[in-house]
């Protein structure tokens, strides 16, 4: 058995635990984990957003190094540093086999049952990785190999938040030099999205938060105008954008007040991308007169619509040579025991990623 140290929720309680998890199987691998991000869907496992299983080791966004490989894994072996992939592709059902990776019928249930307690109890792992933790043991397909000069904390994030934002732009939106972009909610996610609207030649780039604080972030992410969310917001949007609204806008947060919100900022025939995920029963009305006469597109967005196993290697180099900077990105860094305290700063919208070291 393999010992471990991880984030364990029980419901809203999130405690630090020990924990034993079985040695890497066929096609399996262990990975001693760098550095985790603290993701707001780490949130919803635990604030009744999702559904998943307790107890429940949190944790889907991050990077480490490979221990040991399970028979019949060739692609890697131990030492490699990899990037940890929570929709891992079966590769072979529809939407795998017609371009679509991103929506595998067969990857990213919220939880998966993995470990025990020490008490015998069995454990379940968020998003089949539970990567809180000291030690993760995942499908090799579960993760790619990056070079050893990323950093922890950097290969961390583009499991997640950067992957996930730049996909947004590029893959979902698909956004040309010039066009305007509009995001709301600026935590990790978010500040990627204008990151890469700004990689993309987008402007104006308007950053929108309820939180007076996150101006400054997003203007050192790339963001040409911040903008309070109020009831005021869709006059002062379309004020920055030639009195017709934006050619895009990317909603980061989840909700159906900001769905709607993002709806009314896009100009006639723009295009809005829903990347924030939200409760079930958070219905999104929008007139059917409205749907008609706009013209827009309203489309979801689920893991930046990208391969990862294409795009994460890209993104590693675009970080080394320097072309993508992340330090935008990370307001907090924390150890594993001040994991809890993150997630209490997340719930009141403070700050942008915290990256745990562990």
């Amino acid at each position: 058995m393999i010992a471990a140290r991880g984030l364990v929720a029980r419901g809203a309680e999130l405690t630090v635990e020990e924990f034993r998890l079985d040695p890497p199987g066929p096609g399996e691998i262990e990975v001693e984990i760098g550095a985790a991000g603290v993701c707001h869907s780490d949130l919803s496992m635990v604030n009744g957003t999702l559904a998943p299983s307790f107890p429940l080791v949190l944790g889907h966004e991050a990077a480490g190094t490979v221990v040991a490989a399970g028979p019949g894994v060739e692609r890697m072996r131990a030492g490699d540093r990899v990037v940890l992939n929570w929709a891992p592709p079966c590769r072979a059902c529809w939407h795998c086999t017609h371009g679509e990776p991103w929506l595998c019928e067969n990857a990213g249930a919220p939880s998966t049952p993995r470990g025990t307690l020490p008490d015998g109890t069995p454990l379940h792992v968020t998003l089949g990785l539970g990567a809180l933790a000291t030690r993760v043991v995942i499908p090799a397909r579960a993760a790619v190999p990056v070079p050893d000069a990323l950093s922890f904390a950097d290969a961390a994030l583009l499991g997640c938040a950067v992957l996930t934002g730049f996909g947004a732009v590029r893959n979902t939106a698909g956004v040309r030099p010039g066009e305007s972009v509009a995001v709301l909610g600026l935590g990790g996610v978010g500040l990627s999205v204008v990151g890469a609207a700004r990689a993309a030649g987008a402007g104006p780039i308007v950053a929108i938060d309820v939180s007076p604080e996150k101006e400054k972030l997003a203007l050192a992410a790339g963001a040409t105008d911040f903008l309070l969310s109020d009831d005021t917001l869709s006059r002062a949007l379309r004020g920055l954008t030639g009195g017709r609204g934006a050619d895009v806008v990317v909603e980061c947060v989840g909700r159906a007040a900001t769905i709607r919100a993002a709806y009314r900022g896009a100009r006639r025939g723009g295009r809005v991308v829903v990347v924030g995920m939200g409760a079930r029963s958070d219905i999104v009305e929008l007139s059917a007169l409205e749907l008609f006469h706009s013209g827009r597109t309203l489309r979801g967005c689920v893991y930046g619509s990208a391969d990862f196993d294409v795009e994460i290697p890209r993104l590693a180099a675009a970080v080394l040579d320097g072309s993508l900077d992340l330090r935008p990105l990370v307001t907090h860094h924390a150890t594993l025991d001040d994991a809890p305290a993150a997630f209490a700063r997340m719930s009141r919208g403070e700050g942008a990623r915290t990256v745990v070291t562990l």
